[in-house]
Parts: C-alpha cells; sequence; structure tokens
C-alpha cells in the first residue's frame, strides 16, 4: 500500500483535475459522499439525530460540508460550527457553502476562545428523547498541516476530546486527525483522537507512525475517483507492508517435494562473547525457526561447548587463536569459513575490543556476500565512520534508535521524535551505488529504508517485544530468508513483518512477559498461516 506524503498526495489530486479533467469539485462531492457510506456501515442509521459538523479552513472544510449535506439527505440535522469567517472559504469549498445556506442547514461562527465555551449550550438545543448525536465529524486541518495548533482552534479540538459534547457517540476526522502530521504522525500542539479516519485517494504515513496510530482510530480509505494511472505516475516513497505482498515476496519458501538441507542456504553467524552467548544463541535459533538448511557459528573456544549444548541443529566452528572474543588473528579461518554462505550475522553480542573491530571492518570491506549487521557491529563502525562508505558487498544494518543515534550523531530522543528522517539520514550515511544497502530501523512501526531512501513501514508487532534478544532473533529471520532465495530487499520487509506477526500471535495468548526464545519457536506457525504448506 502506498503511502504518498502531502506534498505527494497535492500532486496526485492536481494531476487528476489538470491531466484527466476530473473536477476537483467532483473529488470533493465523492470524498464527502464515501465518509457518509463509511459512517453509515460503521454507526448505522442517523435518521432522528443530529451530527456536529466542525469546519476548518481550506478543502478539509469543504469535505465536511458535503458530509453534512448527505447527512442532512439521510435524515441527520446538521449542525455546522464554522472556526473560520465563513466568506473566506475558496474555490470549491466556497460553492458547498452556498449550497447549505440555500438549504438553510444552521451553522454558528466560532472565531474566538469566548465562543467556544458556548458549543455545549448551542448543542443542547438539539438533543431531545428522540433526537441524539449521531457522530462528531472533524473537518478541521487536512493532511497540509505543519503549524502547531494554538488558541480557538486548539480550544475546540480540547473539548472535542473530553467528550464534553455528544459524550457517547464516535469522532470522525476527515482525512487526518486534525492537528496530526501527516507525514510524520505528530502531534501538533494538539490533536484530535478519533475513532474513525475517513482518507481519501491513500493512506498517508501520519496514520501509521507516532502519534498517528492511537489518533487515527479505524481507517478507512475512501476511493474518490482517481485514476490509478495518476497515483502510478508519481513516485511515492513511502509505502506499508501488508500481509498480502509479505504473502507475495514468501512464495519462495514453498518446498519442492525433493529438496534437503543444501537447497534451503547456509546461514553463519559470527556473534557472542562472555556473558553474551545468548545473542549468538538468538540469532541463531531465528535462522532455524525461520527455515534455514544449516546454520553455523563461529565459536571463541571458551564458547564453544556452551553453543554445542545449546543448539542441538546448529553447527559451531571452533576458533583457533580467539579463546573469549573474537580476534582478528583467525581472519582466514573466518574468511575460508565465509565461502558458500549465502548470509552471515554479524554482531550480536559480539563485544567492541580493538582486535574485534579490526575483524569486524576487515568483514566489511571485504565480504562480498549480503552481511547482516546488528548490534556491537554497527557500534563499531559508529566508531570508524570514515570506514563506512566502501562496502564488499550487499548490507543490512538492523539498528535500535540507541545505536542508530551513535552512527548519525544524534540522541535517542531526536531519532524518536522524527524515525522516519532519521532512518533516511542513516541510510544516506550507508549508501553505496555498487550494492544493495538497506537500513532497518527497530522499534514500534520498524522502518525499513531501501534503494534511493524508500522507506516501508511495517504493521506487526506490539509492546511485549519490548524485551532483551527480540532484535537478536530478527537478525536470524532475515539472515534465514536470504538463504532461502528471497532478495535482501524482501528478506527485510517480509522478516520484519514475520517476526513482528509472531510476537502478535503470542500476545494474544499470553500478554506480556513472552521471550524472544519464545518468539522464535512461534516463527515456524507464522510461516505457515501467512504461507500454508499445502
Amino acid at each position: 500500500m502506498k503511502l504518498p506524503t502531502s506534498m505527494e498526495m497535492r500532486t496526485i489530486d492536481n494531476s487528476a483535475i489538470e491531466d484527466f479533467n476530473i473536477p476537483g469539485i467532483v473529488l470533493m462531492e465523492n470524498a464527502g459522499l464515501g465518509t457518509v457510506r463509511m459512517i453509515e456501515q460503521q454507526c448505522g442509521s442517523c435518521k432522528n439525530t443530529f451530527a456536529p459538523i466542525f469546519i476548518g479552513p481550506g478543502n478539509n472544510g469543504g469535505d465536511g460540508l458535503v458530509i453534512g449535506r448527505h447527512l442532512h439527505q439521510r435524515g441527520c440535522q446538521p449542525i455546522f460550527f464554522f472556526l473560520v469567517d465563513p466568506d473566506t472559504l475558496r474555490g470549491d469549498a466556497a460553492v458547498n457553502l452556498k449550497i447549505i445556506q440555500k438549504i438553510r442547514l444552521p451553522l454558528h461562527i466560532i472565531d474566538n476562545m469566548n465562543k467556544v465555551e458556548t458549543i455545549p449550550n448551542l448543542i443542547q438545543r438539539y438533543e431531545t428523547r428522540k433526537n441524539f448525536c449521531y457522530v462528531i465529524v472533524d473537518a478541521i486541518f487536512g493532511i497540509g498541516l505543519v503549524r502547531k495548533v494554538e488558541g480557538h482552534f486548539g480550544a475546540v479540538i480540547d473539548l472535542i476530546n473530553r467528550k464534553d459534547i455528544g459524550p457517547k457517540c464516535c469522532v470522525v476526522s476527515v482525512d487526518t486527525p486534525s492537528g496530526l502530521d501527516s507525514n510524520t504522525g505528530k502531534t501538533l500542539g494538539t490533536c484530535i483522537r478519533a475513532d474513525f479516519t475517513a482518507t481519501y485517494g491513500c493512506a498517508k504515513p501520519g496514520h501509521f507512525i507516532h502519534d498517528g496510530t492511537s489518533r487515527t482510530g479505524k481507517l478507512e480509505v475512501i476511493d474518490i475517483g482517481i485514476p490509478q494511472e495518476v497515483i502510478q505516475k508519481v513516485r511515492i516513497r513511502t509505502e506499508l507492508s501488508t500481509k498480502n505482498n509479505c504473502r507475495k515476496m514468501a512464495a519462495c519458501l514453498l518446498r519442492k517435494t525433493n529438496s534437503h538441507k543444501g537447497t534451503h542456504g547456509h546461514l553463519l553467524i559470527i556473534a557472542g562473547s562472555p556473558g553474551k552467548t545468548g545473542a549468538a544463541i538468538l540469532a541463531a535459533k531465528g535462522g532455524i525457526r525461520t527455515g534455514t538448511g544449516l546454520v553455523s557459528l563461529l565459536a571463541p573456544r571458551n564458547l564453544n561447548s556452551i553453543y554445542e549444548i545449546s543448539l542441538l541443529e546448529a553447527m559451531t566452528i571452533p576458533l583457533e587463536t580467539s579463546t573469549d572474543f573474537f580476534l582478528y588473528d583467525d581472519i582466514d579461518l573466518i574468511l575460508e569459513s565465509i565461502k558458500g554462505k549465502q548470509a552471515v550475522i554479524i554482531g550480536p553480542g559480539l563485544g567492541i575490543n580493538e582486535s574485534t573491530r579490526q575483524l569486524v571492518l576487515h568483514l566489511y570491506h571485504e565480504a562480498e556476500c549480503p552481511l547482516v549487521l546488528d548490534a556491537d557491529a554497527l557500534n563499531i563502525l559508529a566508531l570508524c565512520k570514515t570506514e563506512i562508505k566502501s562496502p564488499g558487498g550487499p548490507r543490512i544494518f538492523t539498528p535500535h534508535p540507541g545505536e542508530l543515534g551513535r552512527l548519525i550523531g544524534q540522541s535517542s530522543e531526536i531519532i524518536q521524535e522524527n524515525r522516519v528522517k532519521s532512518a533516511k539520514i542513516g541510510y544516506k550515511l550507508f549508501k553505496n551505488p555498487d550494492h544493495d544497502i538497506i537500513l532497518i530501523l527497530k522499534g514500534a512501526e520498524t522502518l525499513i529504508v531501501t534503494d534511493e531512501g524508500s522507506t516501508v513501514i511495517n504493521t506487526t508487532g506490539n509492546p511485549g517485544m519490548a524485551t532483551g534478544g527480540m532484535g537478536d532473533v530478527l537478525s536470524g529471520v532475515v539472515g534465514a530468508l536470504i538463504c532461502q532465495g528471497m532478495t535482501n530487499h524482501s528478506a527485510a520487509v517480509a522478516g520484519v513483518f514475520i517476526h513482528g506477526n509472531a510476537g502478535d500471535d503470542l500476545y494474544k495468548q499470553s500478554g506480556n512477559g513472552y521471550t524472544a526464545a519464545e518468539l522464535a519457536d512461534r516463527i515456524p506457525a507464522t510461516l505457515n498461516n501467512l504461507l500454508p504448506y499445502s
């Protein structure tokens, strides 16, 4: 699902109007009518009800006028509250204003703080035993809002959120909850908390990230008649990962009846150190449970027995010089071990001592196969930023906000404030014209930034995954999918989706408290549901 920014959506609207000769007022009519149909599906008949409709400037307010008119046609009494002087409306919104004026539908102008206080009393006039509040319609601000909401606009939004009016009825937002930045999902001062949002043509990035996930409510994308050719022509850089597109990506995981372990790839893991052997074990579990034919771990000598006991299905390759930590002295054996592997995971629990740094940088520059770089591998790169522009092959980076912050010189708080922008900055730091570069910014609404900075927003996962080891499992999942024939891009997008989906299954069963190892063990069932092996 493509998610255009406000600027991209403006380009889409203009193209529909100018290149395909679809009048803007027709698009507005379709938007309003489609919203009313959605409301009826969710809330039932509107006969013998009333609906407060809050009108702001611009076309968003015009959509609200169309909604009110169609509710009136169905037996509902719309009450328009204009938060701007109605005479300032222009274009298609002004045309719809004239229509409701000729029908003589009730309207009130709320253009200062004192008038805000009158809204509950004005609404009370319409409420009787037979005439109750149907819905509250938020048509104040649309997707173009970039400034902080203040003054009487903010006071009205707070009034709606407090349920001081229509305490039992739903709030329906037009295109996006007023006060939400549709590009970043951040609240601009204050923001409507909608029960339903009717968005037009395409969903927007802000509906799925930051505050948008809690403010949008149930999202419905309304077809307003924009031709698909228009949307395809605009290069939309953000999209949503969905079960359907991940199912298509996972088609390569279907197995022939005569397949064997050698046909499903060999994953190598370079991870672990004293006190952090669990990171390597969890990465291996992620790879094994995602279906890799073979998994091998390189192991410092003192850690080898731990891995052999903990991972019956994996193989270990004991190192010659490295006793507790990975040392550069074993570089020849490590390079030999990489041969024939379809992917290598490097970093979980690795440590950052000087010899380990030297080893990681050598592999980063020389290994030609895909490397999934996580945890301490990223911390090492953050200490050696001048080295990162010359990778030897495809690289998939999987930082959490703290690790990305160290790479781009920002605090994790700033990263979280604008995750999309931060992920794109991180991608540009690593971007290389000769090799696939993919950055996965972990966390709520994990982001995957791929070629030319295109961004995929993941839709799976839950707060129960906020526990140690989850990222280690994810690195194993992504590496395993590459080993089984997925492209690097598909492995990143589908891997994050599958990983989060497994967590969602566990969350439904037990709530918080499940472990990363349990999530790894859940992955086969999740894969089976995604693409049944029948």
